[in-house]
């Protein structure tokens, strides 16, 4: 059944004023414009701009004020379940003093399994990064990222010598999907080096990717060992999770 002009009048609005938020082009602050501008531009009634912009707000992207108008909030650093967070601050809030290391950075094509599970073309050029996260001077956590650089170009020359790419990747690059998996294995010759932990030793492993548009930003595998690391995770009754593909 064909929809209503104004339902899809109603969905052309939303996309578009997602996308200039979710691409960048309306950073935090920047001021919508208003109803009536909307309304003229779109030739709708200031009723589907309304339900548009009140629906965005809801989604957490705009602040809706009676007086002043709408404009753009700064991008969230939560998903649903968990929080996209910084190593460092995790550290940090053990009283121990942080740092870490890039152990490799390189240029490279995708993997076929890269490609599947990231929606990428054979040919779309990734940064790829090896960080060790360090408690003092006991490994913490060992991260292995790709960043596609199709979504974020800025990070092939980016200098990750005072700032992580995670913390780095939140402050740069607006998202707008992300998902978490979290599994317990056992180590590998590799990462048992990484954590000074013996093969085979329990580590708990946190794999995130996001999105932005449908394209993917970043995903990252973050290893901790077993015996040292816990999640937390704190709900209330109202927060509800938004049925969504499943993107692994």
């Amino acid at each position: 059944m064909r929809r209503p002009a104004s339902a899809s009048l109603h969905q052309r609005i939303l996309g578009d004023i997602e996308g200039h938020i979710l691409s960048g082009q309306w950073p935090p602050g920047h001021k919508v414009p208003s109803e009536q501008a909307l309304t003229e531009a779109y030739g709708c009634s200031r009723m589907t701009v309304s339900k548009a912009l009140n629906q965005l707000a809801r989604a957490g992207l705009l602040m809706r004020r009676r007086k002043t108008g709408s404009v753009v909030l700064p991008q969230h650093t939560h998903s649903a379940i968990l929080d996209i967070y910084d190593v460092g601050d995790e550290v940090r809030a053990l009283n121990l003093a942080y740092r870490f290391e890039v152990r490799s950075r390189s240029l490279r094509l995708p993997t076929p399994l890269e490609r599947e599970a990231c929606a990428l073309g054979a040919r779309r050029k990734l940064l790829s990064l090896t960080v060790l996260h360090l408690a003092g001077d006991e490994p913490f956590c060992l991260e292995e990222r790709i960043i596609n650089l199709a979504t974020v170009p800025t990070a092939e020359t980016a200098v990750f010598d005072d700032l992580a790419p995670g913390p780095w990747l939140l402050q740069h690059v607006p998202w707008n999907a992300a998902q978490h998996r979290i599994s317990a294995d056992a180590a590998t010759q590799t990462v048992a080096e990484a954590l000074g932990i013996r093969p085979g030793a329990p580590v708990l492993t946190v794999e995130r990717q996001t999105w932005r548009l449908d394209e993917t930003v970043t995903r990252v595998r973050l290893t901790y060992p077993g015996n040292q690391h816990a999640l937390t995770a704190r709900f209330t009754p109202l927060n509800r999770l938004a049925s969504s593909p499943d993107r692994s």
